[in-house]
């Protein structure tokens, strides 16, 4: 049995078995999924790809998106989870089911992915914050096992050694592949014997790292390793995500080359805006969700569409407000705006009509939406 369920967008369910569950740490745990032969097809995924669980927490339905750890070649679904509060849905759900039990899971979906290069040489850079750690290690696991000639660094940042998930595979894949993959932990609330791994992750500790470990690149002596990253993958809190992307981008990665994912809400721009737009006053905005029309005007265009809307009470669909997740796609049926960054639409996408409103300033007194995409 499947089922429809509208999350932001239409999106298909299936029933699927948990065939293992694990407690990782105190407030961690995994969750296995068997993917029955019939169903091999609706989950076939890409690395760093999520899947949303629906199941029942304090006798109401919840919804919640969780990245996978495993990798395509695997033939299943495995997610890492956190447990933010005792009182809260995760808990219910490490509480509540077992192995054996059925849950509705999504299939999968995400814009967190790379596309696969096996007969290059790449450098591939990734940063992760406790429970961030989940899609990295799904393209990590896939880069080693479909690119050879690829090699890795992960810079990984949790508060003590306790909380730090998956350390005993993590090592153990290093242990296997120390030629072609480098880990390093860090530690925000715990001294380590080392000064430098002492601290979080951002914009002055990538300098440290790029100019300490990122140095000099057996490969080629005219150059550092940092010199040939090729792609940055970065997943955590907002405010990482914002430090080290731009502190990435003043170091010479260009913005196509800087991926990340976004593991709650976050309300800011990634990147400083840096265009100026006239000023257009009253504007009149029409849109279609959820099947009904509406009409509102906007006093202005100096914040974004998606802002404004939510500022009039209408429960637009949203999740980051910063251009990351896709929950607030929508096509532009009449008018312009002007899309800034965007690390969710294909080029394809949008000269389809697509736009995020969450990025999108108007450039016209009158923009017609809809948010209905099927």
């Amino acid at each position: 049995m499947e089922q429809q369920i509208y999350k932001g967008k239409l999106t298909q369910f299936h029933w699927l078995k948990v065939t293992k569950k694990e407690e990782l740490t105190k407030n961690t745990f995994s969750l296995e999924f068997e993917i029955p032969e019939n169903l091999q097809e609706n989950f076939q995924f890409e690395a760093g790809q999520f899947v949303s669980v629906k199941f029942q927490s304090h006798g109401k339905d919840v919804i919640n998106d969780y990245s996978m750890t495993s990798a395509p070649y695997e033939k299943k679904i495995s997610l890492g989870i956190k447990v933010n509060s005792p009182d809260g849905a995760t808990s219910e759900l490490f509480k509540n089911y077992k192995e054996g039990d059925a849950l509705l899971v999504s299939e999968p979906s995400g814009r967190f992915t790379l596309v696969s290069k096996p007969h290059e040489f790449r450098t591939i850079v990734a940063f992760a914050a406790g429970i961030g750690i989940t899609p990295i290690l799904s393209h990590f696991k896939n880069i080693l096992h479909t690119e050879p000639r690829t090699r890795l660094f992960l810079f990984f940042g949790n508060k003590n050694s306790e909380e730090l998930v998956y350390k005993e595979w993590l090592d153990n894949l290093a242990k296997t592949c120390g030629d072609r993959l480098q880990i390093f932990y860090f530690f925000s609330r715990e001294k380590t014997a080392d000064q430098f791994f002492y601290g979080r992750l951002d914009a002055k500790k990538l300098n440290l790292i790029i100019n300490q470990i990122l140095h000099l690149d057996d490969t080629d002596e005219e150059s550092t390793i940092w010199d040939a990253v090729d792609e940055v993958l970065i997943c955590g809190k907002g405010e990482m995500i914002k430090t080290l992307a731009n502190a990435c981008y003043h170091h010479g990665i260009p913005k196509k080359n800087i991926h990340f994912e976004l593991f709650e809400e976050f309300n800011d721009d990634i990147y400083p805006i840096e265009k100026e737009f006239p000023l257009i006053e009253n504007v009149q905005v029409d849109f279609t969700m959820f099947g009904k029309e509406y009409h509102t005007e906007l006093p202005d265009n100096k914040d974004k569409i998606l802002q404004q809307l939510l500022s009039q009470k209408f429960s637009v669909p949203y999740s980051c407000k910063s251009g990351i997740c896709g929950s607030c796609e929508c096509y532009l049926e009449e008018g312009e705006v002007e899309l800034l960054e965007n690390e969710y639409l294909t080029e394809k996408e949008e000269a389809q009509g697509k736009i995020l409103a969450c990025m999108s300033i108007a450039k016209t007194n009158k923009i017609k939406l809809n948010f209905d995409l099927i």
